[in-house]
């Protein structure tokens, strides 16, 4: 049987949340801009999917690319989460260039010390062994 992909709901939540939190707002405001309930956003505070039309609405409120939350153990040749991070640091407008490496060191060094090795096992795991 072929495997099917999933949508990452919390990951998707997580990065309307930082959008939320770069424009100001509060989830009351966002839900009132991208005209969807608030109930919708709690529901998927608490870990829940959204249907497809607040998905949509939500989508085209934010900008974010829903493809980039689809999940599947096949694997398609793209970016590292690290590369495209750096990308986006380094071309938002509201950090300097100081910042912005800042910004990039703090991940990559975290990322690094918390990354799977084999599948299941962090350093940071191995260290408190």
């Amino acid at each position: 049987m072929e495997e099917r992909g999933h949508f990452d709901a919390a990951g998707f939540f997580s990065a309307l949340d930082s959008e939320r939190a770069a424009r100001g707002l509060t989830w009351k405001q966002v839900a009132a801009q991208a005209r969807v309930s608030a109930s919708t956003l709690t529901r998927m505070g608490q870990g829940r999917r959204p249907d497809v039309d607040s998905l949509a609405t939500l989508v085209s409120w934010s900008g974010l690319d829903p493809s980039r939350f689809i999940r599947s153990s096949r694997s398609k040749a793209e970016p590292g989460a690290l590369a495209m991070i750096s990308t986006y640091l380094r071309s938002d407008p509201n950090l300097t260039n100081e910042g912005a490496a800042a910004l990039d060191e703090l991940i990559k060094a975290t990322y690094e010390r918390i990354r799977k090795r084999d599948g299941t096992t962090t350093r940071v795991q191995e260290r408190s062994e």
